[in-house]
């Protein structure tokens, strides 16, 4: 056995122990600042100095690439399938809001800061980089969500619009690609198999869904089924979305956001071996993707950094994303208070880099260093700052609970 082996073989046990660790203290942890990401991601910087001994940047970034995506697979399907489509215009007006309103107008500001902070960068990359910044990632504020401190139209609303934004920011960020792409003579085809995957992606994930629906309900009505198979078929519609639409040429990640909005609507059954099978291995797969990425990505941002890239991510994480926020809640009868803790509650994730690393792999991007570097950044600042403000700022946010109670009753709003 080399000293290559060893050190993978003790880089391994090292890893596992950690993770038994975590779980074994995770309640305790929670009631603390600090939260999965920033322990993982902490993690990862410790082993950050002997991953170069484990193979070639390439191979590594492969693999991370294959991490986040399979996660994100799994968290786009699961968060759509909490969705429902009657609901939406009465209970999640807010959510629908920062979508509508709120994802466009970050991306259009994002698109003119990076072109004032970086001007060499050009329109092209300036959109590319604002889109690749605009999805959210909830995980990184965990305790928001979940805490009973937090007025539920609160923590609702952060949860869809993470869940719901991954897949809506996919054009955009296809569209900034090709337009940055250094691969001028495709531009035609590249725009034609952008128009392909938007188009077939939903399509592939409407028929996949409602399929596995339909039939889970009609082998549960005949009891053919043991309960514990019922996280095998959910794990199994998930990539058979994704990868029926990458076969087609639609696009894997919209597809299997869209069957998951599809299959929580049309399953008739109660679909709580989703939400188990995630608290499980989901966590498992969150806990890896965020490792890899502090042993991998952060430390090579960390030495690509200079002031216009902090400059785009402070940008990003404050004025960027919390000021389209706002001015799309006008008039819902929020409190200024809420409008902020929803505009600073947008923090971002493994979209962020799974996306990035698609795009350059996919395209021939300029400066595609740096964009990785700027992006693995911004995560980096979002998961310490976020984590460690989840805590407070729900304490705060729920000492006006029964206030806001009163006063929606008082107001009517639909939330």
């Amino acid at each position: 056995m080399d000293q290559t082996d060893v050190d993978f073989e003790v880089l391994s046990l090292g890893i596992v122990v950690c993770i038994i660790a975590f779980s074994l203290l995770s309640k305790a942890i929670s009631r603390t600042i600090l939260t999965l990401p920033i322990l993982f991601v902490g993690l990862g910087l410790l082993c950050a100095p002997v991953i170069p001994a484990l193979g070639s940047q390439e191979d590594l970034l492969g693999t991370a690439r294959l991490v986040a995506e399979i996660t994100l697979v799994l968290v786009l399907f699961t968060d759509a399938s909490s969705v429902r489509f009657a609901q939406l215009r009465s209970t999640f007006t807010i959510p629908l809001r920062m979508l509508v309103i709120g994802m466009p107008a970050t991306i259009a500001l994002g698109t003119v800061v990076v072109g004032f902070i970086n001007p060499e960068t050009g329109v092209a990359m300036a959109l590319l980089t604002a889109a690749l910044l605009t999805p959210t990632d909830a995980a990184l504020g965990q305790t928001v969500v979940s805490s009973p401190e937090v007025p539920r139209h609160l923590s609702q609303s952060i949860n869809v619009e993470s869940g719901l934004n991954d897949g809506l920011a996919l054009p955009f960020v296809l569209f900034g690609a090709i337009l940055a792409s250094e691969s001028a003579a495709g531009t035609d085809g590249l725009m034609m198999m952008a128009i392909t995957q938007v188009v077939l992606g939903p399509l592939v994930g409407i028929a996949v869904g409602w399929s596995a629906a339909r039939a889970l309900d009609y082998v549960q009505q005949r009891d053919w089924i043991v309960e514990s198979a019922q996280g095998v078929v959910f794990l199994g519609t998930a990539f058979v979305s994704y990868l029926g639409s990458e076969l087609v040429g639609g696009n894997g990640f919209i597809a299997a956001f869209v069957a998951g909005a599809t299959f929580g609507n049309f399953y008739r059954h109660n679909i709580h071996f989703i939400t188990e099978f995630m608290e499980g291995a989901g966590q498992l797969l969150t806990m890896t993707a965020f490792l890899i990425f502090g042993a991998l990505m952060l430390p090579d941002a960390l030495g690509h950094m200079n002031w216009p890239t902090v400059a785009v991510a402070v940008a990003f994480l404050t004025l960027v994303r919390m000021l389209p926020i706002v001015l799309s809640l006008a008039g819902t009868g929020l409190a200024v208070r809420d409008k902020l803790f929803l505009g600073w509650f947008g923090p971002r994730g493994l979209a962020s880099i799974l996306f990035t690393l698609i795009m350059m792999e996919e395209f021939d991007l300029p400066h595609a260093d740096e964009l990785l570097a700027c992006v693995s950044l911004t995560v980096g600042l979002s998961v310490l700052l976020h984590g460690v403000s989840a805590t407070p700022l729900a304490k705060y946010i729920g000492s006006f609970k029964e206030t806001t109670q009163s006063d929606q009753e008082n107001d009517a709003v639909p939330y």
